[in-house]
């Protein structure tokens, strides 16, 4: 994207970065700063959110047994989003986590000690951009001006800029509304914003529940990773627990790919959604934990170095520093 995009002010660029490792998640994951110390091996600290991948793998109990079995007891400890949860990360209150695509590079932006340790295949599907049912917008280039909702720092950030790119629009062109998933569905349902970039299963509930209609998914526009996170020091004392950790995760993944029926079962309890509109955001989704890619890093790259162009975080990142490189 051209240098001529409007640069985002220095505060709105601060809070941001504030959003993405800020103290705000500690107190609402019941953590503090007596509970940090060094990386155990007799302890591992999961970061985890409702309806996640992860919520299936603590629910199934298979990485709690195969960590016994080496002596170290799983602690899961729940956020409501990425963000907070790299926050948490970086202090020093989790030793893993699961996000999306945007908060790993505010979190490098801010000067977190993150790792990438694996990813999942790419989700593209996952991501909408979704308007009212008697909306009259029926296309992207249509949003100039309008009011689109968003989570501020979560893997949707970079799916809207290159949706709006390629509408021909820059991200100054819309009134970005920063509102977490649920707030910003109060407000879709009450028509004070026009449009809502959301991910899945916040979408397809939406879709399912109040008619909302897709104007555009992140097929053809981004790639939608869901990676897998450590600390530089945790995997340097401990790499041995993320070796069986993701052995399990594959293990799940190759569960819910042969029984979506059940993931759902296990899910919509906890997402209070029905469980058709569960089944088809796990549907949505990609399954198979991998090493990260070459090109997962040239895509996490390039998002880094859009948002340093849109001053949306402060400085060059080198994403490939902050690669694990296990062995």
């Amino acid at each position: 994207m051209s240098q001529d995009n409007p640069p985002v002010p220095s505060r709105r660029r601060r809070t941001l970065l504030q959003g993405a490792l800020g103290l705000s998640a500690l107190s609402g994951a019941g953590l503090s700063a007596t509970s940090f110390g060094a990386t155990s091996a007799k302890q591992f600290r999961v970061g985890w959110q409702k309806g996640s991948n992860l919520a299936i793998l603590k629910a199934r109990g298979n990485l709690d047994e195969r960590l016994k079995k080496e002596g170290v007891a799983v602690r899961w400890v729940e956020f409501t989003a990425g963000p907070q949860m790299l926050e948490a990360l970086n202090v020093g209150g989790i030793d893993f986590a699961c996000v999306g695509e945007t908060p790993p590079v505010f979190a490098q932006a801010a000067g977190a000690d993150l790792r990438y340790v694996a990813s999942e295949p790419p989700a593209p599907r996952a991501e909408k951009i979704l308007v009212q049912k008697d909306s009259p917008i029926k296309s992207v280039a249509e949003l100039k001006g309008k009011r689109v909702a968003l989570n501020r720092g979560s893997n949707v950030h970079y799916f809207i800029v290159k949706s709006l790119e390629r509408a021909g629009l820059k991200y100054g062109d819309v009134d970005v509304k920063l509102l977490p998933p649920a707030e910003a569905r109060a407000a879709f349902e009450s028509h004070s914003i026009d449009a809502w970039v959301i991910w899945d299963p916040f979408a397809q509930a939406a879709i399912g529940q109040i008619g909302a209609r897709v104007l555009e998914t992140a097929e053809g526009v981004a790639l939608n990773y869901n990676f897998y996170l450590s600390t530089g020091k945790y995997t340097s004392a401990h790499p041995e627990v993320i070796r069986w950790s993701l052995a399990e995760i594959k293990a799940t993944d190759d569960w819910v790919v042969a029984n979506f029926d059940a993931a759902a079962d296990i899910l919509a309890p906890q997402i209070a959604l029905p469980r058709e509109i569960t089944r088809a955001a796990l549907q949505n989704y990609a399954y198979g934990v991998q090493p990260i890619s070459a090109e997962a890093i040239k895509n996490q790259q390039t998002i880094a170095d859009t948002f340093t162009e849109l001053k949306l975080i402060p400085k060059k990142l080198d994403v490939a520093s902050v690669v694990w490189q296990d062995g």
